[in-house]
């Protein structure tokens, strides 16, 4: 590829996204404003933005490449990630935007009356964020570094210094507008290449990937697509676990719900959710065809080039001018999915931080301020010195831990009056030691055979309901919270804003 074409993408998305962030700086002026978006943002706005937040290069890129290096059964991925939006409408979204919380610590404590539990919430907030931010910034160096010749560093510098800028200029309310825009970026930038390459493949004769001759880790022929085949040595237990990683998950991860404290009320809260699952359903559709279609002309990217092979198909099917463009547009959209997630987690991060860390020294914007630098710096840092681990596999991870984590809080805290302040604290902190040595074990090893390999690549099946077990265990021999506390709280969060009176 012509390397002037991928740096111009570059070069238009960081622009436009400035351009747009600096925009909806005119909209933020206070606090809340920096936090919340002052809990205005209409459901379709804000549902594009949660979309696009959500769809990172875990989504653009990944999926291809898991479904070119392993077959139809990844489709379990994107499936999952859709999926825990629907989870999360039946269980959390409402009540979660009731409680009046700015954050999930926030939520924890208002629901718990403990400030350790908060406490605990507030540090695993930024853990959570920190294992998501790291493959967006290493998945960003790789991607630059194909289509631009840049260092992996140099990617990765570039969607941080983006990200601080748009952060730091406007928090949420700018925020918001930038991830709508990179939303339709993405959608736009894999479907319109796609359509030119589905052109290719019918003048070939409409080759199917199963009946390709492709040999790939020893399998030949209609083998890669058969569900649940190849998915280590323990197929049935990986699947199992990933789909309960991604439903639980998805309600836990910090960036997600914190942009349902920006809607109205509950009522948006659950439009909002069914305008997301329309969203991701349509964007899920496309990057599945891409790993198909380089199962028959990009084969040999299986194994470490396998991320790339989204960004490679127009020149190997296409070439000349005509890839170049199609490519540099993938580079735009990839870039974008970067930018997008690495954006909404800085600020989960950052709103975390700033109230309980750096707020101490500082005051309201200029503690949100710092805190974002913070939250940025320090997973940049580490994607520098950690093994070069798919993307894919460590979003998943970051899923795991969410789910072993928040999502027995908020499910049990908004649905079960029995749960005290030390069960939820017991239950998060069982849940987040063994997600977090599957974590470390992953970053720092590569098994790749036996139960074990399979238990840690995959720890929600065994972490998720230790977790909830160790939670229900503890709160039933231990003192909750006054029940006339509980009884308001869960009252709020549990009335329809047409008979609440009193509500946030």
């Amino acid at each position: 590829m012509n390397i002037g074409y991928g740096i111009g993408a570059v070069v238009v998305v960081s622009v436009a996204t400035l351009t747009i962030g600096t925009w909806g700086l005119r909209f933020s002026r206070t606090t809340s404003d920096f936090f919340v978006a002052s809990r205005s943002v209409r459901p379709g706005l804000n549902a594009g933005a949660i979309s696009g937040e959500y769809l990172s290069g875990a989504s653009f890129l990944g999926v291809g490449a898991l479904v070119l290096a392993f077959g139809g059964e990844m489709l379990w991925y994107p499936v999952g990630w859709t999926a825990g939006y629907l989870v999360l409408l039946v269980f959390v979204a409402a009540p979660l935007r009731r409680s009046g919380a700015y954050t999930l610590p926030d939520f924890a404590e208002a629901r718990l009356a403990s400030q350790r539990v908060r406490s605990l919430s507030s540090v695993l907030v930024v853990v959570i964020g920190w294992l998501y931010l790291l493959p967006q910034f290493q998945g960003a160096g790789t991607a630059l570094r194909t289509v631009t010749g840049m260092s992996p560093w140099g990617g990765s510098l570039v969607v941080a210094a983006v990200v601080l800028a748009n952060v730091l200029a406007g928090g949420m309310r700018s925020i918001t507008f930038v991830q709508v825009f990179q939303y339709w970026l993405k959608l736009t930038a894999l479907l319109v290449p796609l359509a030119f390459l589905v052109i290719v493949w019918l003048s070939d004769g409409g080759r199917s990937p199963a009946a390709a001759d492709l040999v790939v880790d020893g399998l030949n022929g209609t083998d890669w697509a058969n569900p649940l085949a190849i998915a280590g040595d323990h197929p049935l237990y990986t699947t199992y676990s990933l789909m309960l990683a991604t439903f639980a998950g998805t309600m836990g991860l910090p960036h997600v719900v914190v942009r349902y404290y920006t809607n109205r009320d509950g009522r948006a809260a659950r439009k909002t959710t069914l305008i997301v699952l329309v969203l991701l359903g349509l964007f899920y559709v496309l990057p599945p065809v891409y790993g198909a279609l380089g199962r028959l002309y990009a084969p040999d990217l299986v194994g470490s080039g396998a991320d790339n092979v989204v960004l490679e198909l127009p020149q190997r099917m296409i070439g000349g001018v005509g890839g170049d463009l199609l490519t540099a547009l993938l580079t735009a959209g990839a870039f974008a999915a970067f930018l997008a997630t690495s954006s909404g987690l800085t600020i989960a991060v950052a709103g975390v931080l700033s109230q309980d860390v750096t707020s101490r020294r500082l005051d309201g914007v200029a503690a949100f301020r710092v805190a974002a630098v913070i939250a940025v710096l320090v997973p940049l840092a580490a994607s520098f010195a950690a093994r070069d681990v798919a993307v894919a596999t460590v979003v998943g991870l970051a899923f795991a831990m969410a789910a072993a984590t928040f999502a027995p809080l908020l499910v049990l805290g908004i649905w079960w009056r029995g749960l005290t302040a030390a069960g939820a604290a017991s239950g998060m902190l069982v849940g987040g030691a063994l997600t977090g040595f599957a974590v470390v074990d992953n970053l720092v090893s590569d098994r790749d055979a036996g139960w074990w390999a399979s238990l840690i690549a995959q720890p929600a099946a065994w972490a998720v309901p230790t977790s909830v077990a160790v939670m229900v265990l503890v709160s039933r021999f231990t003192r909750p919270p006054s029940s006339s506390h509980v009884n308001r709280f869960l009252v709020r969060l549990h009335t329809p804003e047409g008979v609440a009176l009193d509500r946030t």
